[in-house]
């Protein structure tokens, strides 16, 4: 497990170089781990290298996960994939983050979850600006609706926006993805100011983080380039 320590920073020098080349401070970056169908042991791992936030794709896997690690407040849970409204009750106690809310619909079912549990829940918006059929997210017109929605309902901070890119072998051809996000959070945030929360910008994969942090990415998702390959799934 010596090696996930090693690549924890490993991408945290990526990442700070990368952010100092374009003049932007470490700190305004935050690293999220994707321990999708990684072991307890191997998330320890990561924690002992000073890994704090981690993000799960699926409630089932992570339902077997995150309780292990309750004893430790200082860790931040982000649910990054699809998330199907009959199983927001439960990713709203699980996760501290979605960054996945694509319709109103997921918006009520999550407020009405956290509500219920006494928590506020900081959320996303997930963007589709690949329109691939296996990936999920709202339609660019669709945005400031939800967004509205969310604003509207009790127990949620809009937080920000996401995208999932198609996948290309070279990073550059994301570029223009990550770029037309942040043009989406101007367009939101002139029209009314504030309404983001912390504006946030999840963008950005082990393949292609570096761009997506040239392009003004505030969350960086990575999986591959910290934990190895996947197995399965």
């Amino acid at each position: 497990m010596n090696g996930i320590a090693e690549n924890v920073q490993k991408v945290r020098d990526r990442l700070a170089a990368v952010a100092a080349a374009c003049g932007r401070r470490q700190e305004e970056i935050t690293l999220v781990a994707v321990s999708k169908n990684f072991s307890q042991d191997s998330i320890a791992s990561a924690i002992a290298a000073g890994q704090s936030h981690f993000g799960e794709n699926r409630v089932q896997e992570a339902e077997a996960k995150i309780p292990d690690f309750r004893s430790m407040p200082t860790l931040t849970w982000h649910m990054i994939g699809h998330l199907q409204s009959n199983k927001a009750y439960r990713a709203a106690e699980l996760f501290d983050v979605i960054h996945s809310v694509d319709s109103i619909k997921l918006a009520q079912k999550l407020s009405h979850a956290a509500v219920s549990i006494g928590k506020t829940l900081s959320v996303l918006i997930q963007v589709d600006l690949g329109h691939e059929e296996t990936k999920f997210g709202a339609e660019r017109g669709q945005v400031a609706g939800i967004a509205q929605a969310i604003l509207d309902l009790e127990g949620l901070r809009l937080d920000g926006l996401m995208t999932m890119p198609p996948f290309f072998e070279d990073p550059e051809h994301a570029r223009p993805y990550f770029a037309a996000l942040r043009e989406l959070r101007q367009s939101l945030e002139k029209d009314k100011p504030g309404c983001l929360g912390r504006a946030h910008l999840s963008m950005g994969m082990s393949q292609d983080f570096e761009v997506a942090i040239q392009e003004g990415a505030t969350i960086v998702r990575i999986g591959t380039a910290i934990f190895g390959e996947r197995s399965h799934g």
